[in-house]
């Protein structure tokens, strides 16, 4: 059943004032996480938010390390979190009834199929955000870009690259900090984001 037009925008408003159930869902993990001393970045919607593209989301995306994700479910199955179907990645937090899908170090965007970006250690590729640790945002803009340029029906996450260039004034020489697997696409997108709607 459809939510209603007013819980919707309650989700919304909470989410943009950073105190929605995903954020918190997020915040309790980075917590476990920490107190386990467990790798970990945020990624997804969140981090792109913590970058200076907010957009709304209705989960949490992490990267962890396979053997780290394997502790963490035994650790915390049936304590606040359980598997939605059992043996996959993505568990959900009871509390908060939050989605949360988790990225393992090593695997490739989306498909999985092999292509020359892989999901970095978070150890290696975070920046803090707000009492997170999130992708940086090159790694971000990376994996955005190798999601999208690899699945037709990943636009978003092209959109999310060019948003990202507009609302941090991102120059065209930028791509020459990005893998060069994707520094075409991403000159491409920064030519459309030069581009402005006339009303």
């Amino acid at each position: 059943m459809p939510a209603r037009p007013g819980t919707v925008l309650e989700e919304a408003d909470a989410y943009l004032a950073g105190r929605s159930r995903i954020q918190a869902a997020a915040r309790a993990l980075a917590r476990i996480f920490d107190e386990a001393s467990i790798p970990y970045a945020i990624a997804g919607a969140i981090a792109l938010g913590a970058h200076g593209r907010v957009r709304l989301t209705e989960d949490v995306d992490v990267l962890v390390r396979r053997e780290d994700l394997a502790r963490f479910k035994r650790a915390w199955l049936g304590r606040g979190y359980v598997e939605p179907t059992p043996g996959l990645k993505s568990v959900r937090d009871t509390v908060r009834g939050v989605r949360i899908d988790f990225m393992l170090t090593g695997d490739y965007p989306i498909d999985g199929a092999p292509k020359p970006i892989a999901f970095p250690d978070p150890a290696a590729r975070t920046t803090e955000a707000d009492g997170l640790r999130v992708v940086d945002r090159d790694a971000l803009i990376e994996l955005k870009l190798a999601s999208g340029m690899t699945a037709a029906h990943r636009g978003q996450d092209l959109v999310d690259v060019m948003e990202l260039i507009r609302a941090r004034s991102l120059p065209l020489e930028h791509a020459e900090r990005l893998h060069e697997w994707v520094r075409e696409k991403y000159r491409e997108l920064w030519q459309l984001a030069q581009v402005r709607d006339d009303y």
